[in-house]
């Protein structure tokens, strides 16, 4: 049980987006709230869930506990990313480049909100086409998850290190 509550404290939620949505009815419509959330150790695990209720507290305790069952590893090279990509999702494309360090974080607020959590503190980030902020961590998120170290490369290419640095 002890360890459950560490794993559980180790985590930090950070709420991305509130919006009110509406169902249309026989009766009227009906109105809840979406709720995105991201949650991050800062040390290569992040995740992002979406909750809908009627109250905005419920709703943000779904989307914590969908966002905490989406965790997901990145590749990760000292205080950034190993490599330039492009993370596709619907209408949604991000850009992310590795940066020096001491650059810091240059990115918008959904990405922001994901590289933070990540444990990410210099990277270059341009949102490209769509702006909707639930497509835009999605793509952030295929981005990250297409990134491969150099110890992942050499092993899939059966090769050393050094052989890929040439």
């Amino acid at each position: 049980m002890a360890k459950k509550l560490k794993r559980e404290l180790e985590f930090q939620e950070k709420v991305v987006s509130i919006k009110r949505v509406s169902k249309t009815v026989k009766g009227g419509r009906i109105f809840k709230f979406a709720v995105l959330v991201i949650v991050g150790n800062r040390r290569g695990k992040v995740g992002m869930g979406i909750g809908k209720s009627g109250e905005i507290p419920d709703a943000v305790r779904k989307a914590i506990d969908n966002a905490k069952k989406d965790l997901r590893d990145v590749a990760l090279r000292g205080t950034t990313i190993p490599h330039n990509i492009i993370g596709e999702f619907g209408a949604g494309r991000v850009l992310l480049k590795p940066a020096p360090e001491g650059t810091g974080v240059i990115a918008g607020g959904p990405v922001r909100a994901v590289v933070e959590l990540l444990g990410v503190k210099d990277i270059r980030t341009k949102s490209l086409k769509s702006n909707n902020t639930i497509n835009v961590v999605r793509a952030t998120f295929d981005g990250l998850v297409k990134l491969r170290s150099l110890a992942t490369v050499a092993a899939v290419r059966g090769k050393s290190r050094a052989e890929i640095l040439g």
